[in-house]
């Protein structure tokens, strides 16, 4: 029986989702959970639904995969609809995971659902190799490069300063640190000294440009630890230029296994679309959140809890023979 997922929110991440339940044969898209009014929706098929339409019970819902941003929607969105149905989410900022967390599990573990926090490719993906490479070598210093590439997460939290209208930000590495840490010279590398973060935004008519520069740069974890470009466009520049999703990055470990032999472990991604490949990872975890649930392991999740083998829709008979 396929597995029956709803999703809310249809943004980009919400339309990456929907295409990527179309690649996963066992999975079913029951419908779109919207703010907008339904009729407005233009889905790729599946039906739409108001988040009203949440509140009842749905017994058609094995999952939901949540798809709002991680400033304002998520914080909400997650531990309200635990309490109803398991659920995914993409959460984040990395500062505050402890205590989503903890809202989530007290709202899932009161309800009977599993709730996955915090997947995608960093935190998810990126999260795991830390904590592999960390635990295979343990004597070394693990290091996080992100970019050059458009953070959703990010550009969100522009959209939401008063007189944005439309706004991205792209997170820019540093060539000079990562090839200091791939030489194995294990530096110290400040927030500051790893990234820059640059960011293009259109405002609105009686927008007051100095002042939303200033709330950017000065926006606690998203921007203040970083050294932040603002670059004020036009709506044209907008749409001419800064349409496309990329991104990727790496997670180095450099480490020793004794005085003489250096060791290193680089796991990357370079991504075309990221709301793309980040709905590729919520769809792989929604999977396992369903079969947790069925298993009867309930509450808050993060990616260190999911055994990689619940994330793929082979059996585990299938991964031994094929993947071992």
């Amino acid at each position: 029986m396929a597995i029956r997922v709803g999703i809310v929110g249809y943004g980009n991440l919400g339309r990456g989702v929907e295409t990527a339940l179309g690649l996963n044969p066992d999975v079913e898209l029951v419908g779109v959970f919207t703010r907008r009014d339904p009729v407005d929706v233009e889905t790729a098929g599946a039906p739409a639904f108001t988040m009203a339409e949440l509140e009842a019970d749905r017994e058609d819902l094995d999952v939901l995969i949540l798809c709002g941003g991680s400033r304002d929607d998520l914080p909400v969105h997650t531990p309200a609809l635990a309490a109803r149905c398991s659920v995914v989410d993409s959460y984040d900022n990395h500062a505050h995971i402890p205590e989503h967390f903890a809202a989530v599990d007290a709202a899932a573990r009161a309800a009977g659902t599993t709730a996955i926090i915090s997947t995608g490719w960093d935190p998810g993906l990126f999260s795991i190799n830390r904590v592999v490479a960390e635990a295979v070598l343990p004597q070394g210093e693990t290091y996080t490069f992100w970019g050059r590439g458009l953070s959703q997460g990010h550009s969100d939290a522009l959209r939401r300063v008063p007189g944005v209208l439309q706004a991205v930000q792209y997170t820019i590495p540093s060539d000079d640190a990562i090839e200091r840490v791939r030489a194995g010279e294990n530096p110290e590398l400040s927030t500051r000294d790893r990234h820059t973060r640059e960011c293009y935004v259109v405002l609105a008519e009686d927008a007051d440009a100095e002042a939303v520069r200033a709330e950017i740069v000065r926006m606690p974890d998203y921007f203040a630890p970083y050294d932040t470009t603002v670059h004020v466009i036009s709506a044209e520049e907008f749409a001419r230029d800064h349409q496309g999703m990329p991104h990727g990055g790496f997670v180095i470990r450099s480490a020793r296994t004794s005085p003489e032999h250096a060791q290193t472990i680089e796991y990357r991604l370079a991504l075309d679309s990221n709301p793309e490949f980040t709905a590729s990872v919520l769809v792989a975890y929604a999977r396992a959140a369903a079969r947790m649930n069925a298993a009867g392991d309930v509450g808050a999740k993060s990616v260190f809890d999911v055994a990689p083998g619940l994330l793929s829709p082979k059996s585990p008979a299938e991964l031994r023979e094929g993947m071992l």
